[in-house]
């Protein structure tokens, strides 16, 4: 998806919609009456503030970190290949390392110079989006098994998997620009440059956007939130995204779905309702609000959010089945919601 062009068509549908009304200003204060926080990663110190006179100082912050971004022209396509991994579809260009090229790059890697944090700021990192030095800095090997693993991608060249690789994926609609994937990164640029042109086929790189790190703040859901993503202690107040305590995008989109469907049927004098827990969004809603609060992090789309199933059969067999059954679930319960909707 071209994030550009998906972001510039909805700003044009909301722009442009009859009943929506567009205020660009700083939201300093929690409005009144029916309202969803959806503020991102960056809720600004006023709206902070005032969430935590509130309900406290249930707020925790990571920080995240994204991956460089290259011009696909200055790629060298003679060191690269195309594949996606164990045979899937080849969305990936690859660059290849012998074990010689992976310990002089590593080498490099540990001795960069990173972001220097300032006083105030206490680097937490989320466990699923740790900057490629500070995994580099946790062993010589948690590469291999990280964003440099080679397993399921053979060199067609040589008919053998390689000893690492760093995979890029195409980032706008075009192909025109190619992110390193899992290259999350807070190092100062010269060396990012440095260390992308140490890597096969991209000695000529041209980067068009370099790895930044940014501060997420989030809330302690399972202490303010319920499954409805409704504030406990506030009615018609709900939290989407991830202020919310989500990650990801398809996850910010689903809270928001949520959220905006509670928010109406509050208007409406209904109760808030939940997606039932065999669905993908019922499991994430009831993780945010059941967690454990000592040290709660944000949650993405994955299957220990749902019940497995029972029986025998192998793991694609049993995925496949979890997503058969999430999908009815959900249907059924959409369809519930308003009859007017064929059933599953």
């Amino acid at each position: 998806m071209d994030r550009e062009e998906f972001s510039g068509y909805i700003t044009e549908r909301l722009s442009r919609h009859p009943l929506i009304e567009v205020v660009r200003e700083e939201v300093g204060e929690i409005p009144e009456g029916i309202t969803i926080l959806a503020t991102g990663p960056l809720t600004s110190e006023a709206l902070a503030e005032a969430l935590k006179r509130r309900f406290g100082d249930h707020f925790l912050a990571y920080y995240d970190a994204a991956s460089p971004i290259v011009l696909y022209e200055s790629i060298d396509l003679t060191k690269c290949f195309r594949a996606g991994r164990y045979g899937q579809s080849a969305d990936y260009l690859n660059c290849p390392m012998t074990e010689k090229e992976y310990r002089r790059f590593y080498e490099a890697l540990v001795q960069a110079e990173k972001h220097v944090p300032h006083d105030w700021e206490n680097l937490q990192f989320f466990e699923a989006c740790v900057p490629v030095e500070e995994l580099a800095r946790r062993g010589y090997q948690t590469l291999l098994f990280g964003p440099m693993k080679p397993v399921g991608l053979v060199d067609p060249r040589t008919g053998k998997e390689p000893y690492a690789v760093v995979q890029l994926r195409q980032e706008d609609k075009a192909g025109r620009m190619w992110s390193l994937v899992g290259f999350q990164t807070g190092l100062k640029w010269p060396e990012q440059k440095r260390l992308i042109q140490m890597i096969p086929g991209l000695e000529n790189a041209e980067i068009v956007r370099y790895g930044v790190m940014h501060r997420n703040t989030y809330l302690n859901a399972p202490r303010l939130l319920g499954e409805t993503l409704e504030f406990r202690e506030a009615e018609g107040l709900f939290a989407a995204g991830v202020l919310a305590g989500v990650e990801g995008y398809l996850e910010s989109a689903a809270t928001g779905f949520l959220a905006g469907l509670n928010a109406a049927r509050r208007a409406l004098g209904l109760p808030p309702v939940a997606p039932p827990e065999e669905s993908m969004l019922g499991g994430l809603v009831r993780y945010l609000a059941t967690a454990n609060p000592e040290g709660f992090q944000p949650m993405y789309a994955n299957w220990g959010l749902v019940p497995a199933v029972e029986g025998r059969m192998g793991k694609k067999e049993k995925r496949q089945a979890m997503y058969r059954r999430g999908l009815e679930a959900f249907s059924a319960w959409l369809s519930g919601l308003n009859p007017s909707l064929p059933r599953p």
